[in-house]
């Protein structure tokens, strides 16, 4: 081990209060036996990072479904910093009812969202982004054990989840010309609905904004298909922007972009 580390300013100070909790009140820790997949239909996928010589290491536990390739349990194993608790607490939370596929896509910046306090404030301190890369690795380590399990291309329920309060009013909307009010939302959608829809390989542009308040939407990619794109999807991009901007806005999704099934 370096002893360097030791000469570190300890994060814990500068961790979100929602990491701290993840931290002091861990729910997904354990481990699964193969014994506990016999006869179920599951596959137990395990993927493992770091080194205990090394100061951090992690065993990642996958109960995959092997019909639709749904991590339906999710357990973690960990040796070393409390910011790697943390980061594996966020990320189970995000992998659990996620299939494979969508596992591969997830990304620091969204393990980092997951225990915000505020939007525009991270989680997680940069000296311990490197506990992040480490959960990273081992979900491609476990991701790559699951690819002759079919799944489903589009996954029907909506990958945002917003955890919003009551609705907001951006300063001065009314006043700000149109091309400043489709940034502001713009920014929102990059920020914060765009990095979720990728999970299912979909994408969302912004094709108007009409009256000040009616927004229209084109979906891309896998989008085109799903059900919830006009549905539970669409919804919680509605709920993200009348916390964030307005709460008359209204989103539309352009039909003509979308697959009819």
């Amino acid at each position: 081990m370096n002893k360097d580390i030791f000469y570190l300013p300890y994060p814990w100070a500068r961790y979100s209060k929602k990491l701290a909790q993840k931290i002091e009140y861990p729910q997904y820790a354990g481990f699964f036996l193969p014994e506990d997949v016999m006869g179920r239909g599951l596959r137990l996928v395990i993927g493992r990072e770091g080194s205990i010589a090394e100061g951090n290491a992690l065993t990642l536990y996958w109960l995959v479904d092997e019909s639709d390739g749904i991590i339906s349990d999710i357990r973690y194993q960990v040796f070393g910093a409390s910011a790697l608790i943390g980061a594996l607490e966020a990320a189970c939370q995000l992998l659990l009812r996620k299939n494979y596929e969508q596992a591969k896509r997830i990304s620091a910046d969204l393990i980092d969202r997951e225990v915000r306090d505020k939007n525009d404030k991270e989680a997680f301190p940069p000296e311990v982004y490197g506990h992040l890369n480490l959960v990273l690795s081992a979900i491609e380590t476990a991701a790559e054990q699951c690819t002759d399990i079919p799944y489903d291309e589009v996954h029907i329920d909506s990958p945002i989840h917003p955890d919003m309060g009551s609705a907001g009013l951006y300063p001065n909307w009314e006043n700000l010309p149109k091309t400043d009010k489709i940034r502001v939302i713009e920014e929102i959608i990059q920020k914060e609905i765009r990095p979720y829809i990728e999970l299912d390989a979909g994408g969302i542009q912004i094709i108007d904004l009409s009256d000040q308040h009616e927004l229209t939407i084109a979906y891309q990619g896998s989008c085109t298909s799903c059900h919830s794109a006009t549905g539970s999807t669409l919804t919680a991009i509605q709920q993200i922007l009348h916390a964030r901007v307005h709460p008359d806005i209204v989103v539309t999704p352009d039909l003509s972009f979308l697959k009819q099934s």
